[in-house]
């Protein structure tokens, strides 16, 4: 009963602001629900400064609500199809992640970029957007501004890849006969799921494929997903290492972030049901509520964000979002034409 009195009111703004953001982004999907939500936050922030009894369960939904989306999210993740897929896709995968995450490394001192941003930036870009965000930033420690200020960023690019990517890939000269070439090149190129769908859906339109581009590229883009695991475990590792070596100890237990380990679990049950004759169709609602819940989050952190100050520091987070985009597009061609060759 304290726990509700605590965080009740601001459960209930993040809820009220989520519904609408949600019913839009169902309306508007290459924009997204979560981006809905952030603005809407930062909307109500900017003359809302002084959250009173709503402030703890903002709090408590900015941090513990957007966990609990990361666990929901593994129920969408059936490993069988990654191991189908992953002798094709898996190594164009590793490369661009280790571009864009290398990218975002070297950067961050050049740039003069916060670190935590800089990390942000460069998970969202090179695995699953806003996904990879809500799974990053309770690890690394992000604070509010630098989960909103690298949301903006991937937001940005998802739009123009959604767009501009078809263009591309007809002027770059992929098969049209079949969707499996820039089913592979959108699935590993484009960061987050809504842009994917986007890019290959308006392919198959194009060219009259069917479905046959969007199922290449959203399974690739599962299988690109699974990085979360690896990514954030390292993370989460280096980061106790540094304050271990500070406090002049390190524990493996106290580093281990137990939200991966119960994504992971709930990605072992999905693979074994599916295996077991479960259709996947029956994990679609705890999938719908992980978004809906990724949703709360956002507009949990819009409300905590200071958005004077995130426009202000946008120019170089987008610049490295760029540079990291470019890479990443780059290496997926590349290697895709050694590949094919």
């Amino acid at each position: 009963m304290n726990w509700l009195q605590k965080n009740g009111r601001g459960l209930l703004v993040c809820l009220a602001l989520a519904v609408p953001s949600w019913i839009i982004g169902k309306r508007f999907p290459v924009i997204g629900g979560a981006v809905i939500a952030i603005l809407l936050g930062m909307g109500i922030g900017m003359v809302w400064s002084d959250k009173g009894q709503a402030a703890a369960g903002i709090r408590f939904t900015s941090k513990m609500v957007l966990q609990f989306a990361v666990v929901l999210l593994g129920f969408g993740m059936n490993l069988g199809v990654v191991v189908k897929t992953g002798s094709q896709s898996l190594p164009i995968i590793v490369c661009t992640i280790s571009t864009a995450l290398l990218l975002a490394w070297l950067l961050c001192r050049r740039l003069r970029i916060p670190g935590n941003t800089a990390i942000l930036v460069g998970v969202g870009s090179s695995i699953c957007g806003g996904s990879a965000i809500a799974a990053t930033a309770p690890v690394i420690g992000a604070d509010d501004d630098e989960v909103a200020q690298a949301i903006s960023v991937i937001f940005f690019f998802n739009v123009l890849a959604a767009i501009f990517f078809p263009m591309l890939g007809r002027a770059l000269g992929f098969d049209t006969t079949s969707g499996e070439s820039f089913g592979l090149f959108a699935g590993t190129a484009i960061n987050d799921t809504s842009s994917v769908t986007a890019a290959a859906s308006t392919w198959d339109s194009m060219w009259q494929l069917g479905s046959q581009t969007l199922d290449k590229a959203v399974t690739v883009k599962l299988t690109r997903t699974l990085a979360i695991i690896p990514i954030t475990l390292v993370l989460s590792l280096l980061r106790a290492r540094a304050a271990g070596n500070e406090a002049g100890s390190f524990s493996f237990r106290r580093a281990f972030p137990m939200f991966i380990l119960y994504f992971i679990l709930a990605a072992l049950i999905t693979t074994v049901a599916v295996q077991a004759g479960l259709p996947a169709s029956a994990f679609r609602p705890l999938k719908e509520l992980s978004k809906f819940c990724i949703i709360m989050a956002m507009a949990a952190i819009g409300l905590n964000s200071n958005l004077v100050k995130l426009v202000k520091s946008g120019g170089k987070p987008l610049l490295l979002g760029a540079i990291c985009w470019g890479g990443i597009t780059a290496v997926s061609l590349f290697l895709q034409k050694i590949m094919m060759s």
